[in-house]
C-alpha cells in the first residue's frame, strides 16, 4: 500500500515526536501542526488522509477544526483521529457526534494508535 499523508496537530512537543515516529514506522507520511489555525492552513492544500487532532488547541479547539473538516466538500475522504488529555466520556462523545472517525484518551498504548490508523487508513 503507497504511503498516505497524515496531518498531526498537537501542540505538546514530545507527544508530537513519538506520534511523528510510529507514522513514519508504519510507512506513512507526516506533516505536524501545533495550533488549530495552522491546521486549517494545512488543510487548505492537499488533503491529508487522516488527521490525528488532538481537542486542546491554541487558538482553535480540535472540536471546531473537526466540525470545519467534515462541512469542507474537498475534505469529505479525509479520516479524524482524535484525542485528548482530558474529560473522558463526554469528550469522546462530542467529537465522535462532530464528525470524528475513531477517539482515543491520553494516554493510549501506542499498539491502540496504530491499529486506529491502519484501520482508519485501510491498511489493517
Amino acid at each position: 500500500m503507497p504511503p498516505k499523508t497524515i496531518l498531526l496537530v498537537e501542540d505538546e512537543d514530545n507527544i508530537a515526536i513519538a506520534l511523528e515516529y510510529l507514522i513514519r514506522q508504519m510507512g506513512h507520511r507526516s506533516a505536524r501542526v501545533a495550533d488549530g489555525t495552522a491546521a486549517l492552513a494545512a488543510l487548505a492544500g492537499d488533503p491529508p488522509a487522516l488527521v490525528v487532532l488532538d481537542v486542546m488547541l491554541p487558538k482553535r479547539s480540535g472540536f471546531e477544526i473537526c466540525q470545519i473538516i467534515r462541512k469542507e466538500p474537498a475534505l469529505a475522504e479525509t479520516k479524524v483521529l482524535m484525542m485528548t488529555a482530558g474529560g473522558g466520556e463526554v469528550e469522546r462523545r462530542k467529537g465522535l457526534a462532530l464528525g470524528a472517525d475513531a477517539f482515543l484518551m491520553k494516554p493510549f498504548a501506542t499498539r491502540d494508535l496504530t491499529d486506529r490508523i491502519a484501520e482508519l487508513l485501510d491498511d489493517g
